[in-house]
């Protein structure tokens, strides 16, 4: 594994420990304050700077917990791409679903979590595994389908309390990042060596 990918896979780390961080404080020391502070306010211009922040605020213990293990698992497959394409990946998805839970959901309501970044990595590993069409990513590609298609129909109107917004924009966003994002070059292969006796080739018949 390559020091990029290692980043990587770190950082997906540092993001669920932070998640939990910020949920452990607000839910025992301030009572929800940081979810009405940092969540997505519908429709409040003035908030809209929080589709950055509302992934890393949850809804209670139980909500952070459904998605910590789903978020660590997608999130370092896309890792596997480096650091860099899953910061780009991970923005991309966070305004796309941001933006699309702004805009959607009843006006002034809360939302927080990162169900968004999830179905936007799901999104993007399935795409990506298409796009790219090496080995490895369509392998990455049929697991997530395998273990985790059942999140597709997360992106349907849901009960009350769940944001189907979030979760369709994500995978929006996931779909255009994997889109978007340059291709990873394509190693070249070498051409077979050449018979012969050293770097000139079999010696020459007697009396050339």
């Amino acid at each position: 594994m390559t020091k990029s990918r290692i980043s990587a896979v770190l950082t997906v780390a540092v993001f669920a420990a932070a998640m939990w961080f910020f949920e452990i404080v607000d839910f025992f020391l301030l009572g929800g304050l940081l979810d009405s502070q940092f969540g997505i306010r519908s429709w409040m211009v003035d908030d809209l700077w929080t589709v950055f922040t509302a992934p890393f605020m949850h809804a209670g213990l139980s909500h952070i917990t459904a998605n910590t293990v789903p978020l660590l698992v997608l999130g370092s497959l896309v890792a596997f791409s480096g650091l860099g394409r899953f910061l780009w990946a991970s923005v991309i998805i966070a305004v796309v679903s941001g933006i699309g839970v702004w805009l959607l959901s009843p006006p002034g309501s809360l939302t927080v979590g990162a169900s968004g970044l999830i179905f936007g990595y799901f999104g993007y590993l399935v795409l990506r595994g298409i796009i790219e069409r090496r080995t490895a990513d369509i392998v990455i590609m049929i697991c997530t389908v395998l273990f985790y298609g059942g999140l597709i129909f997360g992106v349907l109107p849901q009960g009350q309390g769940i944001s189907w917004q979030a979760h369709l924009f994500g995978f929006l966003g996931g779909l255009l990042a994997a889109y978007i994002l340059p291709r990873r070059a394509k190693r070249q292969q070498l051409p077979p060596p050449q018979q012969g006796y050293g770097p000139y080739g079999p010696p020459s018949p007697p009396g050339y």
